[in-house]
Parts: structure tokens; C-alpha cells; sequence
């Protein structure tokens, strides 16, 4: 049986070309000016306008549970599935906002990322308390409304990743 030859490949560390045949872009690191000018034209996203957001989108969802269902389990479902992200969302965003710790350790590039670390931790294990206290709290607990609660209200990020991406697309 015959073998196909092999092809090896002839590019060298320090070649310009990529294997798909196009040139990578010099890199080139900006000066201050630039990155201050490149900073001011990035919209900041305001974790408490999400937080906000979430909160509308919770209630918004709970009332429309109800009247959807004219059931009050159903609707204190929902609302229960959007409190389990709204409560975290809101104790991470005082941590990394807020708190003395923040505060404290503001200006320090590892310390903001431990920082973030530590209280994103805090988020999930409160998320995953709140849902597994659930049955226990909400009577009659409709998991479908929790489910949906939580879902819609976990959106809201990409939500507001994808307005933020719009407005900036639109004043840029």
C-alpha cells in the first residue's frame, strides 16, 4: 500500500505568517494619551444598574407569573427563583464596590482579583443555599416558576452586555 507523503511545516519562530497564510498585526503597546483617550470612550458598565435590572426583571417576572397562572405559589416561585440571583448579585456587588476590603485594597491589581475571587465564591454558595432552603421556605413551591425566575434573571447580564455593546457601537 502506497504512503502519502508527509508535509512538514516551514515556518520558522520567527516568520510573520501564520499557518492559515495571513500576517499577524505588529503589536504595538499604546502610549498613555492613547490609553487614557481609548478609556474615555468605553462606556463603564455600573454593576448596581444590573443589579437594578435584575431586581425589575424579578418582579416584573413574579407578577407576570401570577397573572399568567392566577396561582400564588406559582408567582412566589418565580420571585424566590429571582431572589436567588438578585441577593448574591447585590452582597458580590457591595464586596467588590463598598466594603472596607475594597476599599482598603483599592489600587492593587492581585489584591481586586482575589477580591473578585473570594466574593464570587460568596455569590455561588448563597445562590446554591437559597436554592436548596426552596422547598423549605416557598409553600407549595412551583419548581417550573423557580426555574424560569432564575433564568430570566441570570439573563439580564447578557442583556445588559449586549444594550452596553449597542450603545457603544452606536455613540463610536
Amino acid at each position: 500500500m502506497p504512503t502519502m507523503p508527509r508535509l512538514e511545516s516551514t515556518a520558522q519562530p520567527g516568520d510573520e505568517w501564520d499557518e492559515d497564510g495571513s500576517q499577524e498585526p505588529e503589536f504595538k503597546p499604546l502610549t498613555r494619551e492613547e490609553a487614557q483617550q481609548w478609556r474615555a470612550s468605553q462606556p463603564e458598565i455600573s454593576v448596581w444598574r444590573l443589579v437594578g435590572m435584575q431586581l425589575l426583571v424579578g418582579l416584573t417576572a413574579g407578577l407576570l407569573g401570577w397573572l399568567l397562572t392566577q396561582r400564588a405559589p406559582v408567582a412566589w416561585s418565580v420571585l424566590y427563583g429571582a431572589a436567588a440571583v438578585v441577593f448574591p448579585s447585590a452582597l458580590m456587588a457591595y464586596g467588590l464596590t463598598s466594603s472596607f476590603l475594597s476599599r482598603l485594597l483599592a489600587g492593587v491589581a492581585q489584591a481586586a482579583f482575589a477580591g473578585f475571587l473570594l466574593w464570587e465564591g460568596v455569590k455561588i454558595l448563597l445562590a446554591v443555599a437559597m436554592l436548596w432552603l426552596a422547598p423549605k421556605i416557598v409553600p407549595e413551591l412551583s419548581w417550573l416558576g423557580l426555574l424560569a425566575g432564575l433564568v430570566l434573571t441570570l439573563k439580564v447580564y447578557w442583556f445588559g452586555f449586549w444594550a452596553q455593546a449597542r450603545r457603544s457601537n452606536v455613540n463610536g
